[in-house]
């Protein structure tokens, strides 16, 4: 008995356990699906001003495929809970049936009673009954027996009913289950409606590039000059910060313990701010003209909402301010060896030699040309580094 009934709590565990993992599981689902589904209606927000603003259609390409990519994610997430819920239904069934079948081994034992009972419903037969025993034990299970019929039958019945409500639960979670799946089923089939328009507008943008290949060419060749200006300016202060100065004349070192911590923290550094990656770090080729290399990316672009607000994401000093052109205002801040940059920037909310904490505000992002982006970059001395592997 006691075998069966450690059995019997750790099956209730389990099943406890799994649905707790469920509900779980479908509350991220949640959280996962907001945050693509935020950065799909900004993204949305950019292209409506992109338009307005009449800005070439290369910028423009940049923010559909964005939007192309984040909405494959939310397929992407919407499958793998479609399986989930699938996996939920034919476990939940299974029990169903389960119980189904305890359900009729109670009913066809409670049946057995009520008919004894009903057979020995007459007292004297009773007695008869326990008269005629061949022993007094013989004559006690008899007198037993029939003390706890009735009791028996109450027990059972008891049982009957819990089970019942036990199953009529479970068969509600089903229905449930059921319409949650078709729920994601019918927002999955309006988002691959979506991706086939944005192909398509991804497929009509590419054919008006290649029909101003040139126009195309001067941009990229303006857009070059000034990334490379940028990458000059951080590669000069980064050596002017490596190199152990004096400022009056006290000498200034390197934090080492700091840049330590910065390290221990890579991929859990808070984002800048929300938003879709629009551009990502490395070597990439333009994108309708697959053999034009273009400049290397240091960091990452972060589409985000007009006047947004940028965060440090490490504690660290604001070692300059610097304005450069396609860039505006960038904020530079040194973790030690590490350095984090915050660039196009319209406003600052710190200065040139001030301590900043994780989560501080940096200021807020400005609108260039169209665009309202983040760009962000994280170096470990005179190495770039992917900021994507070091935040969260």
């Amino acid at each position: 008995m006691m075998r069966v009934s450690s059995i019997f709590l750790t099956v209730f565990l389990f099943l406890l356990q799994a649905a707790g993992v469920s509900a779980q599981d479908t509350g991220e689902y949640e959280k996962r699906k907001a945050r693509l589904e935020q950065e799909i209606e900004m993204l949305d927000r950019q292209l409506a001003e992109n338009v307005s603003r009449s800005r070439s259609e290369l910028s423009r390409l940049t923010l559909v495929r964005a939007k192309i990519s984040g909405r494959k994610s939310l397929i992407k997430e919407s499958d793998r809970q479609i399986r989930k819920y699938a996996d939920d239904i034919y476990l939940t069934q299974k029990k169903i049936n389960r119980m189904n079948a305890r359900l009729d081994t109670l009913s066809s034992y409670y049946e057995k009673l009520i008919r004894n009972a009903y057979k020995n419903r007459d007292a004297r037969v009773w007695y008869m009954y326990i008269l005629a025993s061949e022993d007094l034990g013989q004559a006690f299970r008899r007198y037993s027996y029939f003390r706890n019929l009735s009791s028996q039958a109450r027990v059972q019945g008891d049982k009957i009913r819990t089970a019942r409500e036990e199953l009529e639960a479970e068969k509600a979670r089903l229905r449930t289950l059921k319409s949650e799946a078709e729920k994601v089923r019918k927002s999955r089939q309006d988002e691959l409606v979506s991706l086939q328009q944005e192909e398509s507008e991804v497929a009509r943008i590419v054919s008006a590039l290649k029909k101003n290949r040139s126009k195309y060419e001067k941009e990229l060749a303006a857009k070059k000059k000034q990334v490379e200006a940028l990458d000059r300016e951080i590669e000069r202060i980064i050596r002017e910060a490596m190199k152990a100065s004096k400022s009056k004349g006290e000498k200034t070192e390197i934090d080492y313990k700091l840049a330590e911590e910065f390290s221990s923290n890579k991929g859990r550094l808070p984002w800048p701010v929300q938003g879709a990656v629009v551009e990502r770090f490395g070597q990439h080729y333009h994108p309708v003209f697959t053999n034009v290399k273009l400049p290397f990316n240091n960091g990452i672009s972060i589409a985000v909402a007009k006047g947004a607000e940028i965060d440090a994401v490490f504690d660290g000093v604001v070692k300059q301010i610097v304005v450069m052109p396609g860039y505006n205002q960038c904020v530079l801040v040194q973790h030690g060896n590490y350095f984090s940059f915050y660039c196009k920037l319209k406003t600052t909310a710190v200065k040139p030699g001030d301590k900043v904490r994780t989560g501080q505000k940096i200021g807020t992002v400005d609108t260039i040309n169209g665009e309202t982006q983040l760009h962000f970059q994280i170096w470990q001395g005179s190495k770039p580094q992917n900021p994507e592997s070091w935040l969260r």
